[in-house]
């Protein structure tokens, strides 16, 4: 697209030296110039017809003098507009306020026309370069947009509605919390009912983080519900999702995951740990333990790999914690991890809380342990109490 110049002059012989001297731009379509007689009829234009890059004014005009129009121009807070002021070779007085006003450049009269090309050029150059950045500005506002709907959905497709089984809430306790370290996150929660008695619950941590992550964790969260819905085992529920991952994996991404079938009435807990990090089992009588479970690795890595199951009974009055390495991999501004030994002994001074009491206890100390650091990990936290 053409250059567009508004010149601003009241000698009118001004406007044939410009179109003569620019005429072969003009031809080919590089430049065009429009022009305007003191400042007030520039101000007019400018107002109509916001698509002007470059302006060429006098100083010392009738009815608004080119000074006072450059104050109008600053107001528009256009900064890919540039404005040339010129003036008598001795005004440098007004020159000097100008510059001091915003102007890009100056010329002075007689006008030297050759130099005058080269500082439109110039001021072309800072142009498109305000123009590239504002695209690119316009472009991150848009991003940061989509980011902002889908950290919503993402926290959406969570369950967020505690306790989510009313007509088991004298059984049974539950709570979650997941926070993402940047707007969408890759750890994810998840709980749903088999039947019954049963209820099948999970937390998983995908490799990676961002926009990447958020996607896969949405693909094996889905997975993972889909197919323990069903009610199979534990380890053919991993087993059947770890498959169809490897088939569909993008950049080798993969998830450790750990998940469990809670019996209501019986207590027992099946389950099988894809690599993630071993629960804790906060018992009734403030005793902490980390559950023994068999190693498997992470989900999504090798497609024939079988997965082991494990089980456990929770007690009356026994709390469940699963976390994911943002809780313990938590740094301060000394970079020491907040750490295992931290959250058991913090399991151990209350263990009679209820799930989202022992989840907010948890966060709140991370956060505290942190301070001013940034998080650098998603942090979820999923808890389950037999009553």
């Amino acid at each position: 697209m053409a250059v567009k110049i508004l010149s601003v002059d009241d000698e009118l012989d001004l406007e044939l030296l410009l179109t003569q001297f620019f005429r072969r731009k003009i031809r080919k379509g590089e430049y065009e110039f429009h022009f305007a007689h003191n400042g007030l009829e520039a101000l007019t234009m400018l107002l109509k017809e916001k698509d002007f890059d470059i302006i060429l004014s006098d100083i010392n005009m009738p009815e608004m003098d080119g000074l006072s129009l450059l104050t109008k121009i600053n107001e528009m807070q256009n900064p890919a507009l540039k404005c040339i002021m010129v003036s008598a070779y001795g005004d440098m007085g007004n020159i000097r306020q100008a510059m001091n006003n915003g102007a890009f450049d100056f010329a002075t009269k007689p006008i030297d026309l050759d130099d005058l090309s080269l500082t439109i050029e110039k001021a072309i150059e800072q142009i498109n370069y305000i123009k590239v950045m504002q695209h690119e500005h316009d472009q991150l506002e848009s991003i940061k947009s989509d980011l902002a709907v889908a950290r919503e959905i993402q926290q959406a497709i969570l369950p967020r509605i505690f306790p989510p089984f009313p007509e088991n809430s004298h059984q049974l306790d539950i709570a979650a919390l997941m926070n993402a370290a940047k707007d969408v996150g890759g750890d994810f929660y998840d709980f749903f009912r088999i039947d019954k008695e049963r209820i099948g619950f999970v937390i998983a941590d995908v490799s990676g983080k961002g926009v990447s992550a958020a996607i896969f964790m949405a693909v094996c969260r889905t997975l993972i519900r889909a197919t323990g819905i069903k009610g199979v085992k534990p380890s053919d529920c991993i087993s059947y999702s770890n498959r169809l991952l490897v088939e569909e994996s993008v950049k080798c991404m993969f998830v450790t995951a750990f998940y469990g079938i809670y019996n209501i009435v019986t207590g027992e807990v099946t389950c099988t740990n894809a690599g993630h990090n071993p629960p804790y089992l906060v018992k009734a009588d403030g005793t902490v333990c980390k559950l023994p479970l068999r190693n498997n690795i992470a989900a999504g890595i090798f497609e024939d790999f079988q997965f082991a199951e494990d089980s456990f009974l929770l007690e009356h009055g026994d709390t469940l914690l699963l976390y994911t390495d943002g809780v313990t991999e938590a740094i301060n501004s000394q970079f020491v991890e907040y750490g295992e030994e931290r959250l058991e002994a913090l399991l151990r001074k209350n263990p009679k809380a209820d799930c989202q009491q022992m989840i907010d206890t948890v966060k709140a100390d991370v956060d505290a342990f942190a301070g001013d650091e940034e998080q650098s990990d998603d942090i979820t936290l999923f808890a389950i109490k037999r009553l």
